[in-house]
């Protein structure tokens, strides 16, 4: 593995600023939610940060719970930072979050202030770092009042753990909420996290017109389904695949027949476009001015740079347009 940092990274990324603020992301982020936890081979996740960051990744997305075990993923991360990257943390967005269930107890889950303020506090420890440069509510919380959960994360910012703030998985009238109240907190919501690819489009029906209006970033998780967007499963399920391997979030029961129709005839698709149904997944989130940035996962290097050949095609025609969308009807 090559440990040196290139010193042309910047020129292989494009940047988008991030809603009305002043931060840029790049186009494509890393999260961590899968293959950085200490069931997995370190050297591997080592591996994957150096060949995000030189490729101009900047963007390091985590959780409290990612792993596993939970909480794994944040001390694999700060490991690798503290062994290899001294002097590049200002080169660096690392993001976290909190809201799914961290620890037994009515303290370590969803929303209240108890919860938010020791699970950052606890992910600062395990990243060995002062801040993180945004914190997210992972999910909303039907029980905390959402000005407690909202005022929370003012707090972070006023005390100088988080740069920015965030929300995740948040609905489009919620989401209008809690950006009103952070709006008013001198804190503005800088950024929503959503699930969002081309078999899941709710956001599209009202959230991204809400990010917009407030002048909020939007950078979405999953945007590949968790791998049916790519042409991995067009004929039979690999060994290698997360059907095989874990089948926890993506279970074989999902890769029906009609499934398989829809994913050949994107695929066919993307070749007229002379693009990987992978790229041409990524483009489609992408095409869209309100989305700052997307989320991929990576369990080998050589899937990081694949992703960023979706960058050289991220434009449609009406007529592509028209088409995909009558697949996807």
């Amino acid at each position: 593995m090559n440990n040196s940092i290139s010193p042309d990274r910047y020129h292989k990324m494009k940047y988008n600023r991030c809603g009305h603020s002043g931060l840029k992301l790049p186009a494509i982020s890393l999260g961590l939610w899968h293959n950085f936890g200490h069931v997995n081979d370190f050297e591997n996740s080592r591996n994957l940060i150096f060949t995000a960051f030189n490729n101009g990744i900047t963007h390091f997305d985590l959780a409290n719970n990612y792993g596993p075990p939970p909480g794994s993923a944040e001390e694999v991360f700060g490991k690798i930072l503290q062994e290899n990257f001294q002097g590049y943390r200002d080169e660096m967005i690392i993001s976290s979050k909190a809201g799914y269930t961290m620890w037994d107890g009515p303290y370590g889950d969803w929303g209240s202030k108890k919860y938010l303020v020791s699970s950052l506090d606890q992910s600062l420890k395990r990243m060995k770092l002062d801040y993180v440069d945004i914190f997210y509510h992972h999910r909303p919380d039907p029980e905390t009042p959402l000005k407690e959960t909202m005022d929370t994360l003012s707090l972070m910012v006023q005390q100088g753990k988080a740069l920015y703030v965030g929300i995740s998985n948040y609905q489009a009238p919620e989401a209008e909420k809690a950006i009103k109240i952070l709006k008013e907190n001198g804190t503005p919501c800088l950024i929503h996290q959503p699930k969002y690819s081309m078999f899941e489009r709710w956001v599209e029906s009202g959230l991204l017109d809400v990010l917009e209006k407030n002048g909020v970033g939007c950078i979405p998780f999953s945007p590949l389904a968790q791998g049916l967007l790519t042409d991995k499963y067009l004929h039979g399920i690999p060994a290698d695949s997360r059907v095989a391997t874990s089948g926890v979030f993506l279970k074989e029961s999902n890769i029906t027949p009609e499934k398989i129709e829809v994913i050949s005839k994107l695929n066919d698709v993307a070749h007229t476009r002379q693009q990987k149904l992978s790229h041409m997944a990524l483009s489609w989130i992408l095409k869209d001015q309100r989305i700052t940035s997307v989320l991929i996962g990576a369990s080998k290097p050589e899937q990081i740079t694949d992703a960023i050949m979706a960058l050289n095609h991220t434009t449609f025609s009406e007529e592509e347009i028209k088409l995909i969308n009558q697949i996807l009807a």
